[in-house]
């Protein structure tokens, strides 16, 4: 029997929160069908009124919102620049309430978690949203815990995930809990998704999180992520930057929240991640890494994400 799976789209969406998952049970039907098998999805988008357009503009025919009771597997809210208007909405959030109970589990993609909470279905769970939003979304919410890290989390029945593109690997994890970890790595292969990242893996590149409003550090990111495989002294990095050592460290603090070593170690561990994810051996991405022998990247692996990189290549490589 196909799975129907009910990805919900109001005024002012954003269009990619609503076509990438659809895109992915789309593409999982592909492969299906190459390969002989039975299909397995039947993907819909739904609205009030039918016709909606989007943040982008694009309108999207959708089929009406069904009954609350019809058969339904999986239930996808989306999220955009309409989240706060579809809040206040009460009839959508009575209808996305009633509807979840019918669905086998309920997801939301980016700021679709607004939507989620307000219709009382994260109390007491842990939920991720778009970065941008994660502390707006603690203080309305304060019922519900706020990890702002994760590209996805899984809490029973309930799936949440960060911001926009995020909605791609929460639906391929939807695929591989469904139909395998080989068809959901063909969809992403057919998709040219660069990398599957797991729900556990951070919303944001190291480079991100440690840029500051100047863009004081950018270039001396971009250096040590080219420079990964060298030990990178303090000196090196004050002398990259063109600062006194003790100037260095005051300001790049003041500007980034981190120390310079504990920087470098989060583009290490980012990079080594990366590598792990694709199967490459530990003591090669131990060197290539800047981490020098395989004991200390051991180390920085169960200190920042309570596995060590042998377990995490296992559990996480293609």
């Amino acid at each position: 029997m196909l799975r129907r799976i009910e990805i919900l789209n109001f005024p002012d969406s954003q269009l990619l929160d609503v076509a990438g998952p659809l895109q992915v049970f789309a593409s999982a039907n592909d492969m299906l069908r190459l390969a002989g098998q039975p299909l397995a999805y039947e993907a819909v988008v739904v609205s009030k009124t039918g016709q909606t357009k989007t943040s982008s503009g694009l309108v999207l025919e959708a089929a009406r919102l069904p009954p609350v009771d019809a058969p339904l597997d999986t239930l996808i809210v989306p999220g955009g620049w309409g989240i706060n208007a579809a809040c206040e909405d009460r009839s959508l959030i009575d209808w996305i309430g009633q509807r979840s109970k019918a669905a086998r589990r309920t997801a939301s993609v980016c700021s679709g978690a607004f939507l989620l909470a307000t219709a009382g279905l994260l109390d007491g769970r842990r939920a991720v949203t778009h970065w941008q939003r994660c502390e707006e979304f603690r203080q309305r919410f304060p019922k519900i815990r706020v990890d702002p890290d994760p590209i996805f989390i899984r809490d029973g029945d309930i799936w949440t995930s960060a911001g926009v593109t995020a909605g791609i690997d929460l639906a391929l994890s939807l695929v591989e809990a469904d139909l395998g970890h080989d068809l959901a790595l063909a969809v992403a292969r057919q998709l040219v998704v660069f990398l599957k990242r797991p729900g556990g893996q951070s919303q944001f590149s190291a480079a991100l999180t440690l840029q500051d409003n100047g863009g004081r550090f950018d270039d001396l990111h971009a250096w040590i992520v080219a420079n990964l495989d060298r030990p990178l002294s303090l000196a090196d990095l004050a002398d990259r930057a063109g600062m006194s050592l003790r100037s260095f460290s005051r300001h790049y603090r003041q500007s980034t929240g981190r120390t310079p070593t504990e920087a470098v170690e989060q583009m290490r561990l980012e990079s080594a991640r990366r590598q792990l994810e694709q199967g490459r051996p530990v003591a090669r991405v131990a060197a290539r890494c800047g981490f020098g022998a395989e004991e200390t990247m051991r180390r920085a692996f169960q200190r920042r994400f309570g596995i060590s990189p042998q377990a995490y290549r296992e559990r996480f490589s293609d």
